[in-house]
């Protein structure tokens, strides 16, 4: 049997262009300009799926969709709009959409929906009741750029799931805020969000921090702490910088996650916990894991949503967006009202953004600060992106570079990523470990495992190495070469 697609765009081109390609794939179309139309369509019973726009001249697309969904509660409808935000992948997520495509959409992809939607199970039923939410929100997730349309569109289907998702991302490009956004928005918006950069904390103290201590448990415990996982009861964690998390932390997170409870660091009594975890990193987890930094097995327990947050550089078209977003901030903050002129965003569009949305932002409130003028032109601007004379070129590794010299340039590129701003504490830590675990694995393995000939390859006594073996946790393997 053929099936009837009820189509509603006030755009007599974008109408012309679905009864053309829907007819192509066999459906039969009917199409309108208007709310009051498509209502009593469906009111009459008419319809095998609806493909609706978002504004139109009688009503918004997205106040309609709850009656449409009370009325046929099994009816797929597709939300098409331009109003390109996350909020609006959302509320026609909430609202009972089947999916939401930003305009403009590939035809095919939109073929491929439309074929989705109506093959589905006919019982199935609108997944989120409609709150009656009509109050426009500020979510701090700007652009409309093609690679954050996908991130709105996984987003507004994670909503009502407590599913763990993995952020990944370079630096600066708001993986925190993506997580913020995931918990305001989801089925734990009532308990509490709790983030925790492991970067930020002394590796010794990290299982205190994240499942608390009692009493004496070690030195200078003088009373019981409660630990993250516990301030978190009802709501999500949100483990940033994972990469950093120590092995020993990582088997008791893994534990946690497969069994649903944990103690405190010197108690004995297993408590039950119920978190959502987000987790989010800047580093390449699966070369972690190769390297025997990170377990695999806790990988992948944490891994059941990827989500990658594209670099600046890759959605330059958003550019303007975040720079209007930053400015209106700015006078929020009592900073004078300024405005960027157009040839000074084109060179904004032209920076390459080793710091991504961060470093735009830092930019954007120098130049309010700074700069006298109301509107800001592209001399001021190309005048505050010109490097420094002796800031050395962060993408070109010269060919007889020094240990000391790649350390130098690894910590100057942070600087010139985030201008004004410090690294998380425990920076001398953090690099001894990435540099002394490598080497050690190397060594073992230049000397076929033998840990009498790499203790004395590395300076090392056999004692010590030993040691430096089980805390990094390195598996010793030996073999014939």
């Amino acid at each position: 049997m053929v099936s009837t697609i009820l189509v509603a765009d006030d755009d007599q081109g974008i109408r012309t262009v679905l009864d053309q390609a829907l007819g192509r794939a066999n459906y039969t179309v009917r199409s309108t300009s208007n709310a009051a139309t498509l209502y009593n369509w469906v009111l009459e019973g008419a319809g095998d799926l609806v493909l609706t726009d978002v504004v139109m001249p009688d009503e918004n697309g997205l106040d309609l969709l709850p009656r449409l969904k009370k009325i046929r509660p099994e009816l797929p409808i597709i939300v098409m709009s331009a109003q390109n935000t996350l909020l609006t992948a959302i509320k026609a997520t909430e609202r009972g959409a089947y999916d939401y495509l930003p305009k403009p959409f590939d035809l095919k992809e939109l073929l491929q929906v439309v074929e989705r939607a109506l093959s589905k199970p006919k019982t199935e039923t609108n997944r989120f009741a409609d709150d009656g939410e009509d109050e426009e929100t500020k979510i701090p997730l700007i652009g409309r750029s093609a690679a954050m349309q996908e991130i709105y569109r996984v987003l507004a289907r994670l909503m009502g799931t407590d599913l763990t998702v993995m952020i990944t991302g370079e630096s600066g490009t708001g993986k925190e805020l993506v997580a913020r956004a995931l918990h305001e928005y989801g089925k734990r918006k009532n308990g509490p969000f709790v983030p925790i950069n492991m970067a930020a904390i002394p590796k010794e103290l990290i299982e205190s921090e994240l499942f608390g201590h009692e009493k004496g448990a070690f030195t200078g415990a003088d009373s019981r702490a409660i630990g993250r996982f516990e301030q978190a009861q009802g709501g999500t964690l949100f483990l940033d910088e994972i990469g950093d998390m120590p092995l020993d932390a990582q088997t008791r997170l893994l534990r946690v996650l497969q069994q649903g409870e944990y103690t405190t660091v010197g108690g004995r009594t297993p408590i039950k916990t119920d978190v959502r975890i987000i987790a989010a990193t800047n580093r390449d987890l699966r070369q972690f894991v190769r390297q025997g930094l990170f377990r695999e097995d806790l990988f992948y327990r944490l891994n059941v949503v990827p989500l990658r947050l594209p670099p600046l550089r890759e959605r330059t078209e958003d550019i303007p967006d975040l720079v209007r977003h930053f400015l209106a901030i700015a006078q929020e903050e009592g900073l004078p009202v300024k405005s960027i002129d157009n040839d000074a965003l084109e060179i904004l569009k032209r920076h390459k953004w080793p710091g991504n949305v961060r470093e735009l932002e830092n930019l954007v409130q120098r130049l309010v600060a700074l700069y006298s003028e109301e509107v800001i032109d592209s001399a001021v601007v190309a005048q505050e992106l010109q490097p420094t004379s002796n800031t050395p070129s962060m993408d070109v590794v010269p060919e007889d570079e020094s240990l000391g010299d790649a350390v130098q340039r690894h910590i100057a590129k942070y600087f010139a990523a985030h201008p004004g701003s410090l690294p998380p504490t425990g920076l001398y830590d953090r690099v001894l470990r990435e540099i002394e675990r490598p080497l050690i694995i190397l060594s073992l393995d230049a000397t076929n495992g033998n840990q009498i000939r790499t203790a004395e390859l590395l300076g090392l006594n056999r004692n010590t190495l030993r040691k430096k073996i089980r805390e990094l946790d390195i598996q010793v393997v030996r073999g014939v070469k």
